[in-house]
Parts: structure tokens; sequence; C-alpha cells
């Protein structure tokens, strides 16, 4: 069954995924990505893969393959003081019925190079260094203007194309950008250290430490701090800045610190914004996905999550509702409260991170714990 031709504007995960989900009902597929080589270029170090991640993953025939490189958990993890003693455990959620771990962790070149393969198993096309230029949406399908000088009409565009999308503003408005919280984070690939069986929150007295294991032998540090924004930082100088930002901390991070933080080479510096966009997320033929219209931040691990989530949702309401106009605004109906949890959550945890003395009350482990409940319900 052939129902059209579909644009996904974006080859990173969410576009991958989507494109895989679309071509399960029938859709013709075509990825276009502006990098030349995603495959060695794959922006940061590992990525956290809740249960409701590889529930959308094993929808579309990736679950099993992630698995299998990564490292599973049998619980969410645990927070600890500065000096490294127990504070709470965090269980994180199970889906009833199912044998998904509460939570695995790859790395990012691992995850791409399995959605890649996947993709062309299913019979998508990608094409790297290449995006559109205008896009014209029209009653019978969306002209498309190519990079590269070609162009063609599709049936349907969706952009997949991150939280600084070329496409948004075709949907809405141009004014309607990400938000900046005020916290960066650091991030390393380390050797996995035994205790790193699970995501561990280390709290300090200027932000907070986080290892989660990305693989048997594999893990990774995170520091989340504030930061000016704009600040630049020279790569050379990131090992230093790092160890220092770490000092006041005893247990697994004064120890990692000690260990591993030397390379600067290796250290992943980001900026860490935000963005819930207004309801629809669509307009005429063309629809949005992931970071587009919902940023997270990394502090619930739910960012590639809702993307992925977002393409199984897409393809779903594409193949049971007669037009994509209905279609589109189910799909936003369905995703946009989810997300704003996700996202507005993701925030409260960044600002309580930044400034405790402002937040007495807050309850960082409560809160991760609610959302990772919330988010084992239907999709």
């Amino acid at each position: 069954m052939n129902r059209g031709s579909v644009l996904v504007v974006g080859g990173g995960i969410g576009g991958l995924s989507t494109a895989v989900a679309l071509r399960e009902v029938g859709y013709d597929v075509n990825v276009v990505e502006l990098q030349e080589d995603l495959h060695s270029s794959v922006y940061g170090v590992g990525i956290i893969q809740p249960v409701n991640a590889l529930r959308a993953l094993d929808a579309i025939g990736c679950a099993e393959a992630c698995l299998a490189v990564g490292y599973s958990t049998t619980a969410w993890g645990q927070m600890l003081d500065v000096d490294g003693n127990l504070i709470r455990e965090m269980p994180g959620a199970r889906i009833p019925g199912s044998a998904l771990p509460p939570m695995n962790g790859l790395t990012r070149p691992q995850l791409h190079r399995i959605l890649t393969d996947r993709a062309a198993e299913a019979g998508v096309t990608v094409e790297y260094g290449k995006t559109f230029t205008t896009l014209t949406d029209g009653p019978t399908g969306v002209d498309v203007a190519y990079s590269d000088g070609t162009r063609n009409t599709v049936d349907l565009v969706v952009g997949a194309d991150g939280v600084h999308s070329k496409v948004r503003p075709h949907v809405l408005s141009e004014d309607l950008k990400p938000v900046y919280l005020g916290q960066s984070a650091f991030r390393l690939n380390i050797p996995r250290e035994p205790e790193i069986d699970r995501i561990v929150l280390q709290h300090g007295p200027e932000g907070l430490a986080g290892f989660v294991p990305i693989g048997p032998e594999l893990a990774y540090l995170f520091y989340n701090t504030t930061w000016e924004e704009g600040r630049w930082l020279d790569q050379d100088k990131m090992a230093d800045e790092l160890r220092a930002r770490l000092a006041p901390f005893g247990g697994l991070t004064g120890r990692v610190r000690d260990k591993y933080v030397d390379d600067a080479s290796q250290i992943v510096f980001r900026p860490e914004e935000w963005l819930i966009a207004p309801a629809p997320w669509h307009r005429g033929r063309i629809v949005l996905i992931g970071d587009a219209v919902h940023a997270v931040t990394p502090h619930l691990g739910q960012g590639a999550a809702q993307a992925i989530e977002d393409g199984v949702v897409l393809a779903e309401c594409l193949a049971s509702h007669g037009g994509h106009e209905d279609a589109f605004g189910a799909y936003g109906e369905r995703r946009y409260e989810r997300c704003r949890l996700i996202v507005e959550s993701s925030v409260a945890i960044g600002e309580y991170e930044m400034d405790p003395a402002a937040h007495p009350d807050f309850d960082h482990a409560g809160l991760t714990q609610h959302v990772l409940e919330s988010m084992v319900r239907p999709i």
C-alpha cells in the first residue's frame, strides 16, 4: 500500500525514527540531512533510553539492537550527597506486562548506526549534505527546492531538524525561539566504575554531577552548572575548568575527577535550552516533531525518547485518519501535554540545581519518579 510521499528534514534520532515509522505504514520516505556524515560526527557522548523510549524503539524494530550493545539497568538510579553518601534510591518505572528494563544506556554513534541500518532495511532513502532551500505548500502537495539545485513535490513534509529548526517558521511564528536555561553541561566518556550500574546523581554546592552506564565497560560523566549565556570556553581549557568545578566532590565524583578528567579534547560542552511550542504543530501539509517543537533539557533523559514517540504517534495517526489535517491534529493532541510535562519538569529541576536555597522544598528525586511513572502510560 502506497499512502504517498513524505520528506523528512533532519536525519537525527527523531527524523530517522519517524522515517521508519512512516515507511511501516506505507509511505515513501526521503530524509535529507544537512551534515555530510552523521556517522562520525554525532553530537554528544552517550544517551539515556528510559523504558518509554525502548517501547517506542520496539515499535519500529530497534529496541533489541539497542539493548544488545548498551547497558540495561534494574533500576533508574540513586542520589548522593557531595561526599558520596546515599540520599535516596530512584527505582524508576516499568511497563506492565513488558520485559523492557527501566533504563538502557548506549553511545550516540551506536544509536545512530542502529537507526540508519533500520531505515535502510525499511526502504527509507537518506541523503546527507543536503537540505531544502524553499518549501511551497499547496493544495495537492509541497513543492520543495533543495540545496543541490534539484526540486520535487511531496505529499507531506516533517520538520525534524532540531531546536533551531529551519522548517519551524513555515508552521509557527518566526519569533518562537528556544530559551537558555542558565545552565550548561560538561560531558565525558569514562571507563565504567563498578557502582555505575544505574544513573548516579551527586549534588554539589554549585552543580550536579552524574554518571550513566552506556556499555559493559563504558559510562559517561556529566556536570550541570550555572553558566553565563554566550560565554565561550576554549576546548583546551575544558579539563581544567571541569576539574575545578568538581573540586568539592568526594566519593565517586571525586575519584572519577582524579582518574579520568584529563583529556580536554574528549569533553563535550553544551548549553541547555528549552522550548514548548503552542499547538497546533502543523500548518497545511507541514508538521513538526522533536526538538523543533519541544526542546528538552537533559535533566530527565527524555529528549530523544519524546522525539521517537513523536514519530510512532505521527505514523499511527496518519494511518488511522482519512486526511493529513485530521491526522496532524490528532498527533498534536496526543503529544502536547505529555511533552509539556517533560519540558516543564526538566526546567524545574535545572532551576533547582542552579539555586537550591531558593527552592528549599523541591523534591528532585520525587519529581523524577513521578515523571518516569507518567511516561509508562500509553502514548
